[in-house]
């Protein structure tokens, strides 16, 4: 054999190992790229599914609080029937009395004290049977500045009695939403209300609305007590409450109106320096 042929089948047995070893390195990428793949399609399929049953798990929970929403409000308007009857007995038995009887006073007393607490009571079914109801939206076009404007005319007097000072902060240019105005008042006047209670020694409040590219958010702020960083997070759960007095709906029923139309709802707080609560809204475009 002479050393051209030699040479030459050399370098073909190179060639040929160079070849099988470039083949082996790309079936190798290839069985490694498609194993990843898999991994990669399984681990979708993973989210997925736990995506639909967490979907699944919400919408059981939404049919049992429908239903048990639907069967507490019968149960509150069945109690609320004989409560009226209640109460309009009380006052005719208050009618009925007599200021020279000897024990009128002791009577009358424990009248009141009926009378009180069967209006608390009732005071209660009514928020809980609007909190329970349906929200049935009636949208309008509606510029955010000039409902605000028209709420703090409303309030200010009540704040001026509070020793709280009330400021309104607007932009220049109308804010368009479109909102139920009737309910959209109703959730800022709860949280104005709850800013006032937060200043039992007087104090400052703004109100105010911005804007960025898709929603307006309004601003209640006070110079309050404040809310313990651990409250922050059950403030808006129903029957959730700091306070002695009422029912425990108020903030409840605030977002549950926010939610409704589309919005967001938060608060931030701080101890001793007061409370920022805002209402994120969809602008009307």
């Amino acid at each position: 054999m002479g050393e051209f042929t030699r040479g030459l089948l050399v370098g073909l047995l190179c060639s040929s190992v160079l070849f099988l070893a470039l083949a082996v390195l790309v079936m190798a990428k290839f069985s490694s790229r498609a194993g990843r793949g898999r991994k990669s399609l399984q681990r979708l399929r993973d989210v997925a599914r736990r995506r639909v049953q967490r979907l699944q798990s919400r919408v059981a929970r939404a049919q049992r609080l429908a239903e048990i929403g639907t069967l507490t409000g019968g149960l509150a308007h069945e109690i609320k029937n004989p409560l009226s009857t209640v109460l309009l007995n009380l006052q005719l038995l208050q009618e009925d009395l007599n200021p020279d009887d000897p024990s009128y006073s002791r009577v009358a007393n424990r009248l009141t004290t009926v009378t009180r607490e069967a209006t608390r009571l009732r005071d209660i079914l009514d928020d809980f049977l609007r909190y329970a109801g349906k929200i049935e939206l009636r949208l309008e076009s509606v510029n955010l500045n000039k409902l605000l404007e028209e709420l703090v005319d409303f309030f200010t007097p009540q704040a001026q009695l509070s020793r709280v000072q009330l400021r309104l902060k607007l932009p220049s240019e109308p804010v368009i939403a479109s909102v139920d105005s009737r309910l959209i008042k109703q959730a800022v006047l709860n949280l104005l209300l709850n800013a006032l209670q937060a200043m039992p020694e007087g104090g400052e409040m703004i109100l105010a609305v911005s804007t960025d590219k898709d929603d307006a958010t309004i601003d209640i702020i006070d110079t309050g007590t404040g809310i313990a960083a651990d409250a922050i997070d059950k403030i808006f759960d129903a029957y959730y409450s700091t306070k002695k007095a009422g029912t425990g709906l108020g903030l409840a029923m605030t977002r549950r109106i926010i939610e409704e139309h589309g919005g967001q709802i938060g608060v931030r707080s701080e101890l001793g320096k007061g409370s920022d609560f805002f209402m994120k809204l969809p602008l009307q475009h």
